[in-house]
């Protein structure tokens, strides 16, 4: 495990402290502070990963990212897909498809001592019968418990099957750097952000910075994104600005499976979590719907937004 930050990175990490989407009125500035960011990133770590999830999100990030880099002629880095045991059949599909299709170097982490037990949703697992590792997690957020739920939606399953899965990816690979998809308007513990954030206090998590190259975007920027460069640039025939008001409403020949978009937001989600903690907001697909006056987030997963300044302490996204 590293544990000194790397002395050789130089990136301002005050950038983007006093500003707000309102920043980058246009789609294209938001893209061009994108690219900046990414750029700089990819000259400044040595060894940097884009976090995944195949949400909307993150994909606009790794395709800047793949854009990015083949201007500057460097490899597209690893992406590390976050295993937490509870994905929608459909989520992981869609990751294992496009990681073929735009041949990317996959990393998937998972809590290893979950997979070990063969450990499932919703099974109630005995504390003796867990690693010392993952007990001492456990006494860092003060558990009580004897036993304990298997469920990626509460604080304590929420830091073990996603955070430490993500440390200790970060920890064996020795990544620098993280590209990470959060926005400056999804949630409050999120709209202080910088492109650049810090994470070197090696008592929490191993030292690495996250890079935020998406901040400046909003919901519906995403999505306009999507529509005009994401899908007519990874699909033959769909033309840019096509922004399809039905899952019937695409170009002869295309069908929703052949987009870069995940089938879920195609029956109305707009957040793809967990499958037990997501709803959808509506039957629309989701960039049809009221992006600014509706919850982005439905389910009860929203509840893990009311601890979102705890998780990010500990190392969350």
């Amino acid at each position: 495990m590293v544990h000194r930050f790397p002395d050789y990175i130089d990136v301002e990490y005050a950038n983007g402290r006093t500003q707000t989407a309102a920043d980058y009125p246009t789609l294209e500035d938001k893209l061009e502070k994108a690219a900046e960011v990414t750029a700089t990133a990819l000259e400044q770590y040595e060894r940097p990963a884009i976090m995944w999830t195949g949400g909307k999100d993150s994909t606009v990030v790794l395709y800047v990212v793949r854009e990015v880099a083949a201007d500057m002629g460097v490899p597209v880095p690893p992406v590390v897909f976050i295993d937490h045991f509870e994905h929608f059949d459909e989520t992981e599909a869609f990751v294992h498809r496009w990681t073929e299709t735009w041949d990317l170097d996959l990393v998937v982490a998972r809590n290893e001592d979950f997979a070990r037990l063969g450990a499932e949703p919703d099974d109630e697992l005995a504390l003796s019968d867990l690693s010392a590792e993952t007990r001492r997690e456990l006494d860092r957020l003060s558990y009580e418990g004897d036993t304990l739920v298997l469920d990626a939606d509460t604080f304590e399953g929420n830091h073990l099957l996603k955070t430490v899965a993500l440390n200790d990816v970060i920890s064996d690979h020795g990544f620098d750097g993280i590209f990470s998809g959060v926005r400056w308007d999804e949630q409050d513990a999120r709209a202080d952000e910088t492109f650049f954030s810090p994470r070197h206090d090696s008592e929490k998590y191993p030292p690495h910075d996250r890079v935020h190259s998406i901040l400046q975007f909003t919901e519906a920027d995403v999505w306009a994104a999507f529509w005009h460069y994401v899908v007519p640039d990874s699909v033959e025939g769909f033309p840019a600005g096509h922004v399809p008001e039905t899952s019937d409403d695409l170009p002869d020949g295309i069908a929703p499976s052949d987009l870069p978009v995940s089938l879920k937001y195609f029956e109305g989600y707009r957040s793809l979590g967990t499958a037990s903690g997501s709803a959808k907001s509506d039957d629309r697909p989701a960039w049809v719907q009221d992006l600014g006056a509706t919850k982005e987030r439905e389910g009860r997963a929203q509840d893990k937004e009311n601890l979102m300044e705890r998780l990010r302490d500990l190392g969350y996204m």
